[in-house]
């Protein structure tokens, strides 16, 4: 797609928590007002446990019962893993999805829900962690069935929580968050999305190819063109440190099919993945023709977690490319300059990495239909990009129909960046128009 490798395994927490921005500051003292009961007592909602949050707030473990299909509710059910940090009924509510699982990170606040000092739901996708049912009957993972998700467990808490709504995400959670506006646009009262591919033609990943060949300095691109060569031509070198390391770890690659063809993926896919995570002064770290084959593969390993092409890694992040080969796409980067040093042709489609049992069939207007949405009836909308993220070159964009909405990029950014990353003026324009989805026109809070 036209989208990236972000989100495999550990680099997943940490980017999309970078992405949404910081923990809360201490804000209102949370409101005593038996919400573990009140949450309980929610038809289809379970509680699971609590656990202390930061500033004394209450952190709430929950399971929410699901359709497995929204379309055919007799056909069996999931419970959807979430958790809730509360303040106050009276308080915004911000939902919040990463698009993944919940992962083990400690529970953080997005940017919006600090902002606004406000509750925070935090979503699992289905088919993703401990939500999904005991027959997984994949046709049902589709950006329809995960927005039905959101809209019935935001109906649900609405009878709790009746302040303003406001739903977040980065990367492949900004992206959840506008589907979810595009069938269910009265659910929440704005929108931000991070760092939010938009692909609207998967055979067409020219805008990926030309964001390479611009972003940066000329010096940094060739640059990373050589490290790309030297990590081919040394590739007995490199492949066999990484079946090292594999046999170590008691790692394999049986869905790639061999180490060679996932460190060969992973050099094609190195130079999107720099831009997305490395500093904008992280030019000065790529090594030169002369650097040592353990220095090359120390920091190719670095920028491309070789880690994540393994079986273990890719085993629970299947729902997510089996979404990338149906319905978001996926992008595959031109690479003339590697000439004569390719071995695996295809090796960048995406049905590498999903079990060749499971089907994929790329519905094609999908993504058209949302951006479509966005163009022609999109309202109350915030996409906020990095200028350095290659992941982003085909963002969503702003057309005759959207309403009140606004589209910010964050200078020299990657793909892990927040509104107070902003040039001042459009940070607090971002700001004022949040805070007034929210209701809190004219508040201010420090």
């Amino acid at each position: 797609m036209k989208m990236t490798m972000k989100r495999l395994v550990t680099v997943a927490a940490v980017a999309v928590l970078a992405a949404i921005g910081p923990a809360a500051p201490a804000g209102a003292a949370p409101q005593d007002d038996g919400i573990r009961a009140r949450v309980g007592a929610v038809p289809g909602m379970r509680l699971l446990g609590e656990r202390p949050g930061a500033d004394g707030q209450t952190v709430l473990d929950l399971a929410f019962r699901q359709p497995a299909d929204h379309r055919r509710p007799e056909r069996g059910s999931f419970e959807q893993r979430l958790t809730l940090v509360h303040k106050s009924v009276d308080r915004p509510m911000v939902l919040y999805s990463s698009g993944y699982d919940l992962g083990s990170a400690p529970q953080r606040l997005s940017e919006p829900a600090t902002l606004l000092d406000a509750n925070q739901i935090t979503t699992e996708q289905r088919f993703f962690g401990a939500s999904r049912g005991a027959d997984q009957d994949w046709s049902t993972l589709t950006v329809w069935q995960a927005a039905s998700d959101h809209h019935r467990l935001v109906t649900a808490l609405k009878q709790l929580y009746r302040g303003a709504w406001i739903s977040t995400g980065g990367s492949k959670g900004g992206m959840t968050a506008v589907y979810h506006r595009r069938f269910y646009p009265d659910d929440v009262a704005g929108t931000v999305a991070y760092s939010a591919p938009n692909n609207t033609d998967d055979r067409d990943d020219r805008a990926y190819d030309a964001r390479l060949a611009q972003v940066g300095t000329a010096e940094c691109r060739a640059a990373l063109m050589e490290v790309q060569r030297q990590a081919l031509i040394r590739r007995e070198a490199m492949t066999q440190r990484y079946g090292r390391w594999a046999e170590g770890q008691k790692a394999t690659f049986g869905t790639i099919g061999s180490a060679d063809r996932a460190f060969e993926l992973a050099v094609l896919r190195l130079p999107m993945m720099f831009w997305m995570h490395q500093p904008a002064d992280g030019c000065a770290s790529v090594p030169g023709a002369d650097a040592s084959d353990d220095a090359l593969y120390a920091w190719v390993d670095k920028v491309t977690l070789l880690r994540v092409y393994t079986d273990q890694s890719l085993r629970p992040h299947t729902p997510y490319f089996y979404q990338l080969g149906t319905e978001l796409g996926y992008a595959t980067f031109a690479a003339p300059h590697l000439e004569g040093l390719l071995r695996h042709p295809g090796v960048q489609e995406v049905r590498s990495y999903v079990p060749r049992e499971i089907p994929l069939h790329f519905q094609r207007g999908a993504m058209a239909d949302i951006d479509r949405w966005v163009r022609l009836h999109g309202r109350s909308l915030m996409f906020v990009n990095g200028e350095n993220d290659v992941a982003v070159a085909e963002p969503f964009r702003l057309g005759w129909g959207t309403r009140d909405s606004y589209l910010f990029g964050v200078r020299d950014g990657s793909h892990h960046i927040s509104i107070t990353g902003l040039p001042p003026a459009d940070a607090e324009r971002a700001t004022a128009a949040l805070r007034r989805w929210a209701g809190q026109a004219g508040v201010s809070r420090g």
